[in-house]
């Protein structure tokens, strides 16, 4: 009983959360536009989805209004799959043709209109009589798995593509869209695999447990938006997409493509006297042109000829500058913090990492030992 009670209680907090950041989202000021709107109507979207677990204290018995609302269910993924390309690519726009993703809710909403959306109230009920075994709602579930599939693999294959690329172009160790992201998607995956096994358990007698499950993926999807709330609210900023057109250094080089040493001697010297580094928000655009080089030149001789991405080659710069002011005996009230920010890192679990990378030891360790 106590399920039964908890389930509409949490969908409705959830819901209201939901709405409440989609409405934020959609009226706050930022740079992010598109990304914002897409991320509030992916927040209406399961807002409308999650309202299924309250509507019967509202809306008796079964309707079109209650068939059709369930069937956004299947614009969910698709707008999640545009909110990962608009943060990853700060060219990225909505296009006509980006409409062919709604072809799957359309079908399944001409799938119901026969024996469904067509037919009275009577008519509906004789259908649902033996739910488990009308072939529609079987259609439905299973396109709607394999929609989640389909578009949870691209999302990765997305992810792994932008963070490539961003390791080659920033000179950040890590980027924060991406974490986001990744973080983002792995969650929305962790859900849905619940949802699943909430919606095979539906196919069987085992009642009980189908209560408990689909419990729990409320209480999972309570916590999840209250974790967006939390990062939209800490880090409003967040994002730091790249140009969609970028191509990773291992597609882009060619034969015609001619690296001479004199180049490799300009960019080392450059980076020793000049120490570009010690701009936390360098990138090799802006290296580039510093060097009056081309940048894709530069990212060819950095990524091709030096072996490194640039993070990991500015980085190695900044952790000889570290090095040097920790053996600095003038300088050994200096704490770790200030170093961090000194040489061109902006968070301390970055720098430890890129430390012990290039050292094997962690900065207060060095510290002692220097």
């Amino acid at each position: 009983m106590k399920e039964v009670y908890a389930l509409p209680i949490i969908a409705i907090v959830s819901c209201v959360i939901s709405l409440l950041l989609a409405f934020f989202l959609l009226s706050v000021k930022s740079n992010n536009r598109i990304s914002n709107r897409l991320f509030a109507t992916f927040l209406i979207l399961s807002a409308i989805d999650l309202s299924g677990w309250f509507q019967y204290l509202f809306f008796s018995g079964l309707s079109n209004f209650g068939m059709a609302k369930s069937m956004f269910s299947f614009l969910q993924m698709p707008v999640l799959y545009f909110y990962v390309l608009s943060v990853c690519y700060s060219d990225f726009k909505l296009k006509a043709k980006h409409l062919l993703h709604a072809i799957p809710f359309v079908i399944a909403n001409l799938v119901m209109i026969p024996r469904f959306y067509a037919v009275n109230t009577e008519s509906k009920y004789a259908l649902f009589e033996n739910y488990n075994r009308i072939w529609e709602i079987i259609y439905i579930h299973i396109s709607i798995e394999l929609q989640f599939i389909i578009y949870i693999t691209f999302i990765f294959v997305i992810l792994n593509r932008y963070k490539k690329i961003y390791q080659q172009n920033f000179s950040d160790t890590s980027s924060k869209a991406f974490l986001w992201l990744f973080q983002f998607t792995l969650a929305s995956a962790i859900i849905h695999s619940v949802v699943l096994v909430k919606n095979i358990l539906k196919y069987t007698d085992r009642g009980k447990t189908f209560d408990s499950v689909q419990l729990l993926v409320s209480v999972l999807a309570l916590i999840v938006i209250c974790w967006y709330v939390f990062k939209a609210l800490k880090y409003p900023e967040l994002f730091n997409g790249v140009d969609s057109k970028t191509q990773l250094v291992t597609t882009s080089i060619d034969k015609k493509t001619v690296i001479r040493s004199e180049e490799i001697n300009q960019l080392t010297s450059y980076m020793e006297t000049e120490k570009p580094y010690l701009n936390p928000s360098l990138s090799i655009r802006n290296l580039a042109q510093e060097l009056n080089m081309n940048s894709r030149d530069l990212s060819i001789l950095i990524n091709q000829r030096l072996n490194q991405h640039f993070f990991d080659f500015v980085n190695e710069y900044r952790i000889k500058e570290a090095m040097n002011i920790l053996k600095n005996p003038n300088k050994k009230d200096v704490t770790i913090l200030e170093i961090l920010y000194e040489v061109g890192f902006n968070s301390k679990s970055s720098f430890n990492s890129a430390f012990k990378k290039h050292t094997g030891k962690t900065p207060t360790e060095y510290k002692k030992l220097a």
